[in-house]
């Protein structure tokens, strides 16, 4: 279960590269032997074989590491557009002067993010990038890690930051970012939005570069405890102001310029007072088309970042207005205590450049003109001389254009930058200025290369020097590999009491006309023995000349005074606080061709840079360093799982003889036992403090750890399962109880349900039965009933008769009903005269009669509401006789109405009978 995040976890020192092996050997330079004894034949040798050189992916593996192996190794790579070579702990990069799209897509960047050992890859910047991102938050040595892009001018600098940039932007994005429809609210788009702003207004066409930086900016990529992308910041420093108001032969001003000329529409053409062919003195080579010169990308951007409408405008009126300014020129004036007269033609561009500046014209004309100096507490005002308006003129744009960069630096940091708390490491991208050297150098080459200097010289501290030193503190056998250590040329420069900037600093102080023959002659006497500076004598301009790592470089003094100098001691103080990593970008050619590599070219840069003797400590020393403690920690389960022998070993052991020990016991397990001594001292150290380990070494110790990690991994997956399972059949059996007992409370409670139903059923069925029963009882109405009925008097006939009085008939007429009985006399009427007790005795009888004969023939009446009901149980006398039973007649839905037929349940209890 290896996988990149247990590679993530580990923070190592500067790789060396090579070494995709994975065997436990590797071929160790001696580099004594380098420099010493004749390599012709071992050069000639190893350069038969051209078919193979450009294999070398890494410089290390070249053998002898000479000048000449180096370059031909690279010339062949760039022939077949292979364009980065690793060279130990640094990245060569090769422009190829061609847009390479495919080199740089968004699937080779999650390629080399996803890869378990990106090392294994082919040489990229995205391997920088990807180890950095790894090495941030990594458990062993968690720091920030800084990028740094060094090179010549027109190198590729500013391309490979953007590179980097954008692989941070694409790999640390976070996953709800991405899904996110609003661009211009992620932190990502803004952070790339940033780029071509800065470059707009930082950036210019020179004769080495199309899109030059002219200026230095260290950008921290701000990451969260998830290594997530939350937010930036710039730093800025050493702009070129001068390049606003004066531009070397053939070159070009910042871009933002030329894109406000050929991208503004017609209302800002009006907005700004810029008639469509205005020519500005401050624009030169107007006509060249390059690519960099996108007015709406640029607009696009400071919408993205939060610039509105209205302050886009402002900030275009200012850049209009310095181009106005530049058109401004003076006359000589006819006396001294008069101040210069403007040009005849200036008088239009001063008012519109004090328009579109927000400044009164002839309080702009007069600060132009006019000086001021303090004479003790009064101000005394001096007429400029007309060489003294034009640097007056100059000094305004800069300082306009300078505020305005700084503004706009300071805003694009409001809007990408996080609050201190969501942040908590940070991967610093430095794309410094390339080394310079021109026909004429003034303070601005003096100070680009100073900066480079610096950087130079942190390389050398951090690496070339520093590894050596600590190889012979920790008792490792090392002999020193020679290198050039340019401190001499930084103590010229910045050392202390005197140096080139301390006196010129001096002479900025003093308020008088600078003088620039004395100020050669002050030069001459304090820094005279050093070997760094020294002075053509035959030459009549004044200027000095410094042996800089990168060669000598002739600096003029004229008008050096009246400038300041940029600091780069923050810079350094927060590089020194980060673990470096070095990408060399190479030039290879000076002419900006595709694909041509000039020998003499590459090698200057190569040997002014350290590659050859990067690539000599790399190959023979031992590039990661990893304390004992940490080696312990990270690489003790090696021991603990071994299959041969078990190593017990204690994480939080104290003591170096202790934790010597123990890192002895694992570095035996993980070899093996089968490693001579000599092969294990080409592999790994054990020093007082650290372990120095080679990168074969590290990806044999890294290998061990991700399978014996994969067999605990596998082991915890089986507990974890087998635990799953049994959980899960816990959970089934319980479930099976839980419904069991759910349906048996369900049903029984259905039951009970249903009982109690039941029993109301019942109990009603009972007591509808019983009062069935006593209306029954109460229909048979006995002699008791009779005794107390308060019935009133029959007549005599009728108590003689019976219950029923019939007349006299000829025929009895038989009338079955039923569950009564009634045998009638036919005669045309019949009088039936009943005395009973209760409604439903009468309505019983009353149907029971229902004679379904010849209409008219027959009349039925009762007494009911004359002279009473008689009894139907009466036994009758003659041929009537009434038989009655509980009579279900209650129920049905029946009226005696002859108007009616029977229906219902009448229908099935009666019978008819004609």
């Amino acid at each position: 279960m290896s996988s990149s995040t247990d590679r993530r976890n580990i923070a190592v020192g500067p790789r060396n590269g090579g070494a995709a092996v994975k065997g436990v050997t590797q071929r160790v330079h001696s580099p004594n032997r380098s420099r010493n004894d004749p390599l012709e034949e071992d050069v000639q040798a190893f350069l038969i074989d051209e078919n193979q050189l450009h294999t070398f992916d890494d410089l290390t593996k070249v053998n002898p590491v000479t000048p000449a192996t180096v370059l031909k190794c690279l010339q062949a790579r760039y022939r077949l557009k292979v364009f980065y070579t690793h060279a130990g702990c640094t990245l060569v990069a090769l422009n190829p002067f061609q847009p390479i799209p495919d080199l740089y897509s968004v699937d080779v960047m999650k390629e080399y993010h996803y890869a378990t050992q990106p090392q294994e890859f082919k040489p990229h910047i995205f391997i920088v990038a990807e180890e950095a991102y790894r090495n941030v938050q990594g458990q062993l040595e968690p720091v920030n890690q800084s990028l740094v892009v060094s090179g010549e001018s027109g190198a590729g600098k500013t391309w490979t930051s953007r590179c980097l940039m954008k692989y941070y932007a694409t790999v640390a994005a976070s996953a709800q970012a991405v899904s996110s429809q609003d661009a211009a609210g992620r932190i990502e788009r803004r952070v790339l939005d940033s780029n071509p702003l800065m470059e707009a207004f930082g950036n210019a066409c020179t004769l080495r570069n199309n899109n030059s930086s002219r200026f230095g900016k260290y950008i921290q990529l701000q990451l969260d405890r998830a290594q997530l992308l939350v937010g930036a910041s710039v730093q800025t420093y050493l702009l070129e102001k001068t390049r606003v108001a004066c531009q070397p032969a053939n070159e070009r001003n910042f871009h933002i310029f030329y894109q406000m000329m050929k991208g503004a529409t017609d209302e800002q053409r009006t907005d700004w007072m810029m008639p469509q062919h205005q020519g500005f003195v401050w624009l030169p080579n107007c006509e060249k088309q390059i690519e960099e010169d996108g007015f709406l990308e640029t607009t696009e951007a400071m919408a993205h970042l939060g610039i509105d409408a209205e302050r886009q405008r402002q900030i275009f009126r200012i850049l209009a207005g310095i181009l106005h300014l530049g058109n401004v020129s003076f006359c000589s004036s006819t006396s001294e205590s008069q101040p210069c007269d403007l040009d005849q033609h200036s008088e239009d561009f001063l008012q519109r450049a004090g328009e579109l500046l927000g400044v009164p014209a002839e309080e702009l004309c007069r600060c132009l003109r006019v000086r001021t100096l303090k004479a003790g507490k009064q101000n005394v005002l001096k007429p400029c001389s007309r060489a003294e308006c034009g640097v007056r003129r100059d000094c305004l744009a800069k300082v306009v254009y300078g505020q305005l960069f700084e503004w706009l630096v300071t805003f694009i940091n409001s809007c990408i930058c996080a609050g201190q708390s969501k942040w908590r490491n940070f991967i610093g991208v430095l794309d410094v200025y390339g080394f310079e050297c021109f026909q004429i150098n003034n303070l601005e080459q003096l100070c680009i290369n100073y900066a480079n200097e610096k950087l130079q010289q942190h390389f050398v501290a951090h690496y070339l020097r520093a590894q050596q030193e600590e190889y012979v503190s920790e008792g490792l056998e090392w002999s020193f590999v020679k290198y050039q250590d340019n401190q001499s040329c930084l103590d010229l420069l910045e050392g202390s009491p005197i140096s080139v900037f301390s006196l010129l600093n001096e002479e900025s102080r003093l308020n008088r006309a600078s003088d620039s023959t004395a100020l050669r002659g002050r030069l001459e006497k304090e820094l005279g023995g050093n070997d760094n500076i020294c002075w053509d004598k035959f030459s009549k301009v004044p200027h000095f000349n410094v042996a800089h790592y990168a060669g000598k470089v002739s600096y003029q003094l004229e008008g050096m005074v009246e400038k300041n100098k940029n600091s780069l001691e923050n810079l350094m103080k927060l590089l020194l606080t980060t673990a470096p990593h070095y990408t060399r970008c190479i030039k290879p050619n000076s002419d900006c061709r595709p694909l041509t590599f000039k020998n003499r070219e590459v090698i200057l840069q190569l040997e002014a840079c350290g590659i050859v003797e990067t690539i000599h400590i790399s190959a023979a020393g031992f590039p990661i360093r990893i304390p004992l403690k940490s080696f312990v920690q990270r690489y003790g389960p090696i021991g603990k799982c071994s299959a041969s022998s078990r190593l017990d070993t204690d994480p939080d052991a104290e003591g170096a003889d202790v934790l010597q020990q123990q890192v002895e016991k694992l570095l035996r397990v993980a070899l093996q036992h089968n490693a001579s001594r000599d092969e294990r001292r080409s592999l790994v150290h054990c020093g007082k403090t650290k372990v120095f380990l080679t990168q074969p070494m590290l990806d044999l110790l890294e290998d061990r750890r991700g399978k014996v990690l994969s067999r605990c991994a596998f082991t915890i997956q089986c507990c974890w399962l087998r635990h799953q399972r049994r959980r899960r059949l816990a959970r089934r059996q319980s479930a099976t109880l839980i419904q069991a007992a759910v349906r048996s409370w369900l049903v029984r409670k259905r039951i009970r349900r249903w009982n109690g139903a039941a029993s109301v059923i019942q109990n009603t069925w009972k007591k509808w039965r019983a009062l069935l029963k006593s209306l029954a009882e109460a229909e048979l109405d006995d002699a008791e009933d009779l005794a107390a009925d308060d019935s009133p008097a029959l007549s005599a006939v009728v108590r003689e008769r019976g219950s029923v009085q019939l007349s006299s008939c000829q025929e009895p007429v038989p009338v079955r009903g039923w569950p009564m009985g009634l045998a009638l006399a036919s005669a045309p009427s019949i009088t039936v005269s009943l005395a009973a007790t209760g409604f439903q005795k009468m309505i019983s009888v009353m149907t029971s009669l229902n004679l379904p004969s010849r209409r008219g023939e027959y009349k039925v009446e009762t007494n009911q509401y004359k002279q009473g009901l008689a009894s139907i149980r009466a036994r009758p006398r003659g041929s009537v006789k009434l038989h009655y039973q509980r009579s279900p007649l209650l129920y049905a839905d029946m009226q005696p109405d002859l108007k009616s037929d029977v229906t219902g349940f009448n229908e099935i209890l009666l019978e008819k009978t004609l």
